[in-house]
C-alpha cells in the first residue's frame, strides 16, 4: 500500500475563468487595424450597459461618449488626430470619443441622493469639481476598454489627437471635453504589434 499523500489543491485566487482573464487582461492588446465588419447599435449599447455599473467616487459618473461611425463624421475627426493615428481610426468601423461632462454635477441629486448638498459643494469649489471630473472620467475610460473587450470587440485607445480641435468640432457648446479616442471593431489579422514587457511583482509592490 502506498503511503504517499496527495496535497490538497488550493483554490484558485481568480474569480474569472482563464478565458475571461485572457480576454480582459493577459492577452489584451491595443488594436491598430480593423476589419470592415460593422458594429451595430446593440453592441454599442451592451458596452454601456456593462461599464456604467463600475464604481466612481460618490457615483459621479462624469464620462460621456460620442460614437463616430458615419463616413462624414469620420472625415471630420480623422484630420484632427496625430498623423500616425489617422489610418488606425480610418480603418475602425466605430471611433469613440470619450469626454468628461463639465456640468456632471447636475445629475448628482439623482446619482447620489444620500448627500443632497453634494451638488452645491462641488459647484462652490471649481478646483474640487475639476479634480473629481478628471480622475473619475479617466477611471471610467479604463472601465470602458474592459467593456469593449467583454462584448467581443477590440479596442485601440489613443491620446494622440488635438483635443481642443476635437472639442471645437464636435462639442462647440463647451460642455463636453474630450479625453481619449478609442477605435472599436473586429481586429484585422495584422492588428497587433509585438507585446511589450511589463514590470515584475517584486519591482512594483511593497508590503508593510
Amino acid at each position: 500500500m502506498s503511503t504517499d499523500t496527495v496535497a490538497p489543491s488550493l483554490p484558485s485566487p481568480y474569480a474569472l475563468s482563464p478565458e475571461a482573464r485572457e480576454l480582459l487582461f493577459t492577452e489584451a492588446r491595443t488594436a491598430s487595424k480593423f476589419t470592415n465588419d460593422p458594429v451595430d447599435d446593440d453592441r454599442l449599447r451592451a458596452i454601456w450597459e456593462l461599464f456604467k455599473w463600475a464604481p466612481t467616487a460618490s457615483n459621479v459618473n462624469p464620462l460621456r461618449i460620442l460614437y463616430v461611425r458615419t463616413p462624414e463624421a469620420k472625415d471630420r475627426l480623422v484630420p484632427l488626430l496625430a498623423p500616425p493615428n489617422q489610418a488606425k481610426s480610418a480603418s475602425a468601423p466605430v471611433v469613440a470619443v470619450l469626454a468628461l461632462d463639465t456640468r456632471f454635477t447636475e445629475h448628482l441629486p439623482t446619482l447620489y441622493p444620500a448627500i443632497p448638498q453634494l451638488k452645491d459643494a462641488f459647484e462652490a469649489n471649481p478646483e474640487l469639481r475639476e479634480d473629481n471630473a478628471s480622475f473619475n472620467s479617466a477611471l471610467q475610460a479604463a472601465y470602458f476598454l474592459l467593456a469593449v473587450r467583454s462584448v467581443g470587440l477590440a479596442a485601440g485607445p489613443m491620446k494622440g489627437f488635438d483635443a481642443k480641435a476635437v472639442d471645437a468640432e464636435f462639442f462647440p457648446d463647451g460642455r463636453w471635453r474630450s479625453i481619449l479616442v478609442v477605435n472599436i471593431g473586429k481586429p484585422a489579422p495584422d492588428a497587433w504589434s509585438t507585446r511589450l514587457p511589463r514590470l515584475e511583482y517584486e519591482q512594483t509592490v511593497q508590503l508593510v
